[in-house]
């Protein structure tokens, strides 16, 4: 009646039923799911509808791929193929605690350098984060999600596997192989924010050091020199460099007994 019009004359006009007109949905609006989805898309930014529905599969979500499309493009979560040149980064809900023990975070990345002849290779670095130890310092001229996963492997074979692993959003990282290795073995992948170094502060502080102390030191002719060289340097990294971090200690000295806080 707001136009003087009777609900009844108006349905009549424009030919729709009264019962449709007078429907109210009873649809569940899933508020549980949708906060979920969020935080999945805000945490793993590169992920399409499709992988994040495997991933809520794994957490006992009763979901399918239709249903996370309808609400992944209700929430505006559909993925950009081409970013804006100012890029919004996604949120972290929660802070990340921080390391009590050995084995509770790792973090991981890759640097890039270039031999005598300019012949480009990259380095995956990897530490503990409550430790600070260099887990691996591996040489390659080109990384897939394989061979990160294969030196997971070989460290955890020694010390373990971490509870999680803190990581950019580089496409070795992103992999299936990656993916499937951590989700297997109880391993939680927390992806950093684009153009947030912050992020994952322990590897960035350490491929500083790294920098300056040896790729900077050295010219290599080969990546097999390459290697030698930087594993000498990762063995008195973590034997002989004191830390100020822990206490002036070297990782090898602490790591056996951090049981306790680390030294302020």
């Amino acid at each position: 009646m707001a136009h003087g019009v009777s609900e009844r004359r108006a349905c009549q006009v424009l030919r729709v039923p009264r019962a449709s007109h007078r429907y109210q949905s009873i649809r569940d609006e899933r508020a549980a799911l949708r906060i979920r989805l969020r935080d999945l898309a805000g945490s793993r930014i590169r992920y399409g509808y499709r992988r994040l529905c495997t991933l809520l599969r794994r957490e006992g979500w009763p979901v399918n791929h239709k249903l996370i499309y309808r609400l992944y493009v209700e929430e505006g979560l559909i993925l950009r193929r081409k970013g804006p040149r100012r890029r919004k980064s996604c949120r972290v809900r929660m802070e990340r605690p921080n390391a009590m023990k050995v084995n509770d975070s790792w973090s991981m990345d890759f640097m890039s350098d270039q031999l005598y002849q300019g012949c480009r290779y990259r380095v995956l670095t990897i530490v503990d984060n409550f430790s600070r130890e260099s887990l691996a310092l591996r040489v390659a001229q080109r990384f897939r999600g394989e061979d990160v996963v294969k030196v997971l492997e070989e460290i955890s074979a020694q010390r373990g596997f971490p509870k999680s692993i803190r990581v950019d959003n580089g496409p070795e990282f992103i992999s299936k192989s990656l993916d499937w290795w951590a989700y297997f073995n109880g391993v939680k992948l927390d992806f950093s924010r684009p153009g947030k170094p912050t992020d994952n502060a322990f590897i960035e502080s350490f491929n500083g050091k790294f920098r300056m102390e040896c790729l900077n030191q050295h010219w290599f002719l080969t990546l097999r020199e390459a290697q030698v060289e930087i594993d000498s340097w990762r063995a008195d990294y973590n034997g002989y460099r004191p830390h100020s971090a822990l206490g002036g200690r070297t990782p090898n000295e602490f790591a056996p007994c951090s049981s306790g806080p680390r030294p302020g």
